[in-house]
């Protein structure tokens, strides 16, 4: 982290958005640890790590926008148990709860970077999704940052506290992914496009 300085740390963050794997409850906090060493400016972790976020949130947007919803119903329309339907609600949710679930999204694990992409695909407002995107991602870069900064030796303490939650998003999508499984094989119905 000392090498790659504030810029370094805002360069990971942005690829954490394209490549989930990498995890930003390790990045921010050991970000902030650097930053209590004297090794980077605190301010400038805070603003590298929130910008880095937004430029992958909007790589991600994108690729919504490229993809398009035509695209996204011929893919869907060729994978099992998955029905147009299911993408026309989806879109509905959306249209009506867009604009929350882009915030709140970049506070949860694993839909930080997924929300992205449906915001692209129903063309959101751009500005109103780099405002959304870069308030959303200021509140979770600091929490994380600042831990790290003010537990400093102890800035891992952070990342086990954050795996736990983690954890739990990971398997309350794991059960919602086999619910709706279930209930698609138990129901499987029509997989028409309405008109």
């Amino acid at each position: 982290m000392e090498a790659l300085g504030a810029p370094g740390a805002g360069a990971a963050i942005a690829l954490e958005n394209l490549f989930p794997p990498l995890p930003s409850e390790v990045i921010l906090p050991l970000a902030g640890f650097t930053a209590s060493q004297g090794e980077m400016n605190l301010w400038a972790a805070l603003l590298c790590t929130t910008l880095g976020s937004v430029v992958g949130a909007l790589a991600l947007y994108g690729v919504g926008t490229v993809l398009g919803r035509d695209r996204l119903i011929a893919v869907a329309a060729k994978l099992p148990l998955v029905k147009i339907a299911d993408i026309e609600r989806t879109e509905r949710w959306f249209l009506r709860h867009g604009p929350k679930a882009v915030f709140l999204g970049r506070m949860i694990p694993l839909f930080r970077s997924l929300i992205s992409v449906p915001a692209g695909v129903e063309r959101m407002s751009l500005p109103v999704f780099a405002v959304l995107t870069t308030i959303g991602s200021a509140i979770w870069n600091t929490l994380f940052v600042v831990a790290g900064y003010r537990l400093g030796e102890d800035w891992s303490k952070v990342t086990d506290a954050v795996g736990l939650y983690s954890k739990a998003v990971g398997v309350f999508a794991a059960l919602a992914v086999c619910a709706f499984l279930v209930v698609r094989v138990a129901r499987p119905g029509p997989g028409k496009r309405r008109a």
